[in-house]
């Protein structure tokens, strides 16, 4: 009963401050003529008002009377935040209940309730007069809001229950949501539970479909029927994980196949001693060196130690994936459009050499398909001074068959980089700020065979990176580059020059340019509420046979009312000979648009030559506007100055359940006309019960757990098989990854999720209709790999909640003190605040064992022990563990000893 007092204690100090200050004032005498009951301390109740699992207001007094509990009204308005308005002179209560237009008016004077246009006499026993106001019984108040109302005597709770949401569990959902975005608790993943699911010798691989057909009419291309296909398989043989992908001609005819056997493991598990964090067989990317190789594709063999997503140089990386025919790619740094390509024939998009920026650099790679399909790649890539941690070493080892597939579909197509290479390269961190490297490769460029030994040495001066690096062609030709990234204030510069001695060719330049200069600074300034970022570059190349190009990059990005607005301006002039005969210079602009117009998403390209009078050349922008939860319409125009061409096209994509579909159609003003249909789904093996699903998302490409929900009765963590599985749940995975609701079996699949990146897979307490149910742990960490559904295990266990009243070693209350729970493992689950006299609850505390501590910066500020009680048992014998007063012990002082009294209260 502490709890209760307590409750009751502080609601009778609320009261002498004046928080119930709009409750009517009772009269002398506390009970209805009729009625047969007085008011008396010993009936007196406190309760916790309930809607599912929130919490409303500050607590709800009451009476048990001999007809049943009654609340008082005013604490139920304030509790509840009804627009009602209380007149103690006339004895009357006006307003609304959840809807404006379900007006509310009671007349105690004339015993009426009106509620709209219907009118209820009051009946002896509804209301009583009480020392807090009008005491409302709890079966009227809740014909009143429409709601059902139970009393639940035992744990001092008002459980409301509505067939529809009220308006408050609307603002909660929001506030909830609001909060899955940002969490407030952070999680050290490897303190959590792991998910293990060893490769198996076979495993079924998923498989995701896309296929496209068209039709077209055009003068120049005559009369044209598409058929097209892609398919990506994605699955596990030999205790590895492989893909395949096959793709087709514009004619149906297969095209390229690409095979790849490796694993990944982002806490450099594999080959045993080598600790490499990736290996893999088949179709491989290798990486590319400060002055020799580059960064290729092909049939072959790749094996590092590096961090998963650690840029092969440190002030640029290289981003390679497949494009299917007719498809065009962007690449977005920091929201920023800094590159396109379209497909090339082999089926895949390169972005070579792409400065990064000297902090955290977030890609976003977006493929445009031609009926409108639109995919969307992510990754982050930080540049700082721990690039290469101290004592540490990297390594990489290829030999590959470049521009050559494992299984050739097709005739070779004439390449730059095609042949046999191979290399080896270590990484070493001498301290802190410095780091070394050196390289050996050979390969075969423009038809010639090439030998490079490269070193360099990379230093943090201030805030920047320098690196020197150097190469020899073993042929006695050499090469030296230096490179700077670093900010500078609120200013990012980037700089590299490239000298190459006579006769030294290499892929990572043109080949007849003998030296490389540039120089980058990105800044972002204010006009406003708005940040504009300005990106300025100047480029020169000086070539063998005398040409010196000089180029001019100017970007600014600002914001029109949501509206992103990109502009290029580019300048090239080419100088000729020493004796400085100039070339005509080039100005080149491009402007971009990208954001929302209402409910419009818009992206929108022009471009214009304002040198030798050209003007305006081409342009084209395309809006993207939602038809439903699950359909997505696009309108595109463009203008081909060149041509005198303009054409139109509109599209909708519509996903269901088991696939997605795309449907456009296009026509141009020279009469040629297009019509194309795009059918995108998935197949996957069902994990445990077997069989196949069949589903609209990416299986192969992504990673997938099926998750059971079950009541943990005996606490064990084991599920057993009399043990409830748990309907309707929802999970969370990672910041704001979600599940559908689990079915009745509790089992629920959450897809999509980001292959080799551990995520925390937890239960959303906000979906759980019962307070005293909660989840047993946070959740459980999963490392997904690629079309394999993982199996995982949440437990629910009961919950109750532990109180308190923290005092100073006087007995005075320590008032605003941040308190933490910590269960047996060392796991923070959960934050509370002492109130004004010392009490606070933590709620919903899962069955277990726990720590209270005083948080950090709290136990520095009041200059008390963080420790404050030995484990706490919360159980089915002692649901609510009740500490009592706890006091708090000074911290031990050795120069000057203050009392925590000197050190005064945090207040809230």
């Amino acid at each position: 009963m502490y709890k209760l007092f307590h409750h009751i204690k502080r609601a009778i100090l609320a009261i002498a401050m004046g928080v119930g200050a709009c409750h009517v004032p009772a009269s002398t005498a506390y009970a209805q003529d009729d009625a047969g009951w007085k008011a008396n301390d010993d009936d007196a109740l406190l309760f916790d008002v309930r809607v599912k699992q929130w919490r409303l207001g500050d607590g709800v007094r009451g009476y048990q009377t001999d007809q049943g509990i009654c609340v008082v009204f005013g604490d139920a308005i304030l509790a509840m935040d009804l627009p009602l308005r209380l007149d103690k002179k006339s004895r009357r209560a006006t307003g609304w209940l959840f809807q404006e237009s379900r007006t509310f008016t009671l007349d105690r004077e004339q015993n009426i309730v009106q509620i709209v246009n219907k009118s209820i006499a009051l009946q002896a026993g509804d209301i009583y007069d009480v020392p807090e106001g009008w005491c409302v019984d709890t079966k009227i108040l809740g014909q009143w809001l429409d709601v059902t109302l139970k009393p639940d005597l035992s744990n001092a709770l008002l459980v409301m229950e509505s067939e529809n949401k009220l308006p408050f569990e609307y603002a909660e959902e929001r506030k909830e949501k609001a909060a899955k975005i940002r969490p407030t608790t952070q999680f050290d993943l490897n303190k959590l539970p792991q998910a293990t699911d060893p490769f198996r010798f076979w495993r079924t691989p998923s498989a995701d479909i896309i296929a496209t057909a068209g039709v077209s009419k055009d003068k120049l291309a005559g009369n044209r029927q598409d058929v097209s296909y892609e398919i990506l398989l994605s699955g596990e043989l030999a205790k590895a994980s492989f893909d395949a992908r096959l793709s087709s001609d514009n004619k149906g005819v297969p095209d390229n196949l690409r095979l790849r056997l490796y694993r990944t493991d982002v806490n450099a598990g594999l080959l045993g001693p080598l600790k490499a964090t990736y290996v893999g067989i088949g179709d491989v990317s290798t990486v590319s060196t400060s002055l020799g190789g580059q960064n290729t594709f092909g049939r072959g063999a790749f094996v590092t130690n590096r961090p998963i997503e650690r840029p092969e140089n440190f002030d640029r990386t290289t981003f390679r994936g497949e494009l299917p025919s007719d498809w065009d790619a962007e690449l977005y740094r920091n929201d920023q459009l800094i590159g396109y390509t379209t497909s090339r024939g082999d089926g895949r998009y390169e972005f070579l050499d792409i400065p990064l920026l000297y902090g955290q650099n977030s890609f976003e790679i977006v493929l445009y398909g031609p009926q409108g399909q639109i995919r969307r790649e992510y990754r982050n890539v930080p540049v700082g001074l721990d690039s290469i941690p101290p004592k540490q070493t990297y390594y990489w080892a290829h030999v590959q068959d470049a521009g050559r597939d494992l299984i050739g579909l097709q005739e070779q197509q004439s390449y730059d980089f095609l042949g046999l290479r191979g290399g080896v390269g270590v990484e070493r961190g001498l301290n802190s700020r410095t780091s070394v490297a050196a390289s050996i490769t050979s390969l075969m460029s423009r038809g010639e065979r090439y030998h490079y030994l490269e070193a360099s040495v990379r230093r943090a001066v201030g805030p920047a990176l320098v690196e020197l690096a150097a190469a020899n062609d073993l042929e006695g030709h050499s090469a030296v580059s230096a490179q700077m990234l670093g900010q500078f204030g609120d200013v990012n510069i980037s700089a590299q020059s490239i000298w190459l001695g006579k006769n030294f060719n290499t892929e990572r330049v043109d080949f007849n340019v003998k030296q490389k200069h540039n120089i980058t600074a990105d800044y972002s300034f204010k006009i406003g509420k708005n940040n504009i970022p300005l990106h300025v570059e100047l480029r020169n190349d000086v070539r063998r046979n005398g040409v010196s190009k000089w180029e001019a990059l100017g970007r600014l990005s600002f914001n029109i009312n949501r509206l992103n607005v990109n502009t290029d301006i580019s300048w090239e002039k080419d100088v000729v000979g020493n004796v400085g005969a100039a070339q005509p210079a080039r100005l080149y602009s491009t402007a971009r648009v990208s954001g929302r117009f209402g409910k419009v998403r818009l992206r929108g390209e022009a471009r214009f030559q304002l040198s030798n009078g050209a003007g305006f050349e081409e342009s084209r922008i395309t809006a993207e506007w939602r038809a439903g939860e699950n359909s997505e319409w696009r309108a595109e125009v463009g203008y081909d100055a060149k041509q005198s061409r303009g054409r139109a096209a509109i599209g909708m994509t519509r996903k269901f359940k088991q696939f997605a579909m795309t449907g456009q159609v296009e026509a141009a003003s020279d009469g040629a006309v297009a019509a194309g249909i795009n059918l995108a789904f998935s197949i996957g093996p069902k994990p445990e019960s077997g069989g196949f699903r069949v589903t609209s998302e990416k299986l192969a490409a992504n990673g997938q757990a099926l998750a059971i929900i079950y009541h943990d009765e005996n606490g064990d963590g084991i599920r057993q098989e009399n043990e409830p599985l748990e309907q309707g749940v929802e999970l969370t995975a990672g910041f704001s990854g979600r599940s559908l609701p689990t079915d009745v079996n509790g089992r629920t699949m959450v897809d999509n999720l980001q292959p080799f990146d551990p995520i925390l897979i937890g239960i959303d307490g906000s979906s759980l209709p019962d307070p005293f149910i909660q989840p047993a742990t946070a959740g459980i960490v999963v490392t997904p790999r690629p079309g394999i559904p993982m199996l995982i295990e949440l437990p629910l266990v009961s919950a109750g909640d532990i109180s308190g009243t923290l005092v100073k070693p006087g007995g005075s209350p320590l008032s605003g003190v941040d308190l933490e729970l910590y269960d047996k493992k060392g796991l923070l689950l959960k934050k509370s605040r002492t109130e004004y006299d010392g009490y606070f609850l933590f709620e919903s505390v899962p069955y277990g064992e726990y720590m209270v501590r005083i948080a950090p910066l709290s136990a520095s500020i009041t200059g008390m022990k963080p420790e404050l009680s030995g484990p706490i048992l919360v159980g089915r014998n002692n649901p609510s563990a009740e500490q009592g007063v706890i006091v708090a012990q000074p911290l031990e002082r050795i120069a000057q000893n203050k009392s925590s009294d000197e050190a005064g209260d945090i207040n809230k």
